[in-house]
């Protein structure tokens, strides 16, 4: 059996959402354990229709399909279980126990940024969208979005025109592109960039999948901006969400006369941080770190093509003050932040440069050591 069917079989159980499947993972330990369980062990975790469905026989035809997509190259399975599964999304309230990968999956290791904003943009968003991304790419950070008609997709083409790239996260299978109308964007996401889903292959754009996938496109980034945005806008939930996440949001003031500028001036009223530029939030991330073009290598065991980023040396002469607070044992987030008076977020974007750098290593609980 394959490492990754106990993990599919649990799933494709009908009926049996995230929630759940964390609720379980974290009772048993493992999907193994809780595929092995009988009913009395299950109970207290689900309803007895879950438990009906989790003791039933999986769908063969649905696992077979899982299987043959996974074999083909470039797609994956990530699990909770992998060394490569985003820390990032380890923070967040309710981290997806399951991602369908396609593309370049080592993107989810990188600092990232989302982009949000309407469907129906402006000729000027869509501009706008395209050149932060383009400009913020190419400081190193990954470009996140959700797909969409608009600003979204000037998101992802600004972000795989830069060295940082782009990743998707959609509302749908991964065997399904929606919109239609970004077919070819999608390709593209699938050669250079990655495309991400946590429902299962052939699950269709029902509409209470897109609140739930802009958990993912904040979770996974330091910050998210928002280009244009109506007041009823779904970019505002994936602010709100951002904000409680603990991620920055940022959003471009329009004029007082235009619709789509409305969402974006309640976010700067609420507290989110007016940005002309780029640069504006480059500084408020601290970020100072640059990435040369990313170079697609085929040696992947599963014939998957990866992103290996040249080594860098941090541009301080001086001696880091976060590389000086590490005293060569393993050290808290906490710790640091009081060593070095840094902000929490000032603080994880240094430590994440400095781990890119190998000069540190991130260790299990949340805690880092310099590298010697």
């Amino acid at each position: 059996m394959n490492a990754l069917d106990p993990w599919l079989r649990l799933a494709l159980v009908p009926g049996v959402g995230n929630t759940s499947l964390i609720r379980l993972l974290t009772a048993f330990g493992s999907p193994e354990a809780v595929l092995s369980s009988g009913r009395s062990a299950l109970a207290p975790h689900l309803t007895p229709a879950q438990c009906d469905a989790l003791l039933a026989e999986p769908d063969a035809a649905q696992l077979d399909a899982a299987q043959t997509w996974l074999a083909q190259p470039g797609n994956s399975l990530m699990t909770l279980a992998d060394t490569d599964y985003p820390k990032a999304l380890l923070e967040i309230a309710d981290p997806p126990a399951i991602l369908y990968c396609k593309g370049l999956r080592s993107l989810l290791s990188q600092p990232a940024l989302g982009i949000v904003g309407s469907r129906n943009a402006t000729p000027q968003g869509v501009r706008d969208a395209e050149a932060f991304a383009h400009s913020l790419s190419d400081a190193g950070l990954t470009i996140v979005s959700g797909l969409a008609l608009g600003i979204d997709a000037a998101a992802h083409r600004g972000g795989l025109a830069g060295a940082g790239s782009s990743v998707a996260i959609i509302g749908t299978g991964l065997d399904r592109i929606y919109p239609a109308r970004n077919k070819a964007l999608a390709h593209q996401l699938a050669e250079r960039g990655l495309i991400v889903s946590e429902f299962a292959l052939g699950t269709p754009p029902l509409p209470g999948h897109f609140p739930r996938r802009n958990r993912l496109i904040s979770g996974l980034s330091r910050g998210v901006l928002v280009v244009e945005a109506a007041p009823d806008s779904g970019s505002l939930i994936t602010a709100r969400v951002a904000t409680e996440q603990g991620r920055e949001v940022f959003a471009i003031p329009g004029s007082i006369h235009s619709p789509l500028a409305r969402g974006c001036h309640a976010l700067i009223k609420q507290g989110a941080k007016l940005v002309e530029s780029a640069a504006d939030i480059l500084d408020e991330l601290a970020w100072q770190q640059r990435l040369a073009p990313p170079v697609l290598r085929q040696d992947h065991p599963q014939g998957e093509c990866q992103a290996a980023y040249p080594s860098r040396v941090l541009p301080e002469t001086r001696p880091d003050p976060v590389l000086a607070a590490l005293d060569g044992a393993p050290t808290t987030l906490d710790t640091l932040a009081q060593r070095t008076g840094l902000t929490l977020d000032a603080l994880s974007a240094k430590l994440l440069t400095l781990e890119l750098d190998g000069l540190i290593a991130s260790l299990p609980g949340g805690r880092y050591q310099k590298i010697h």
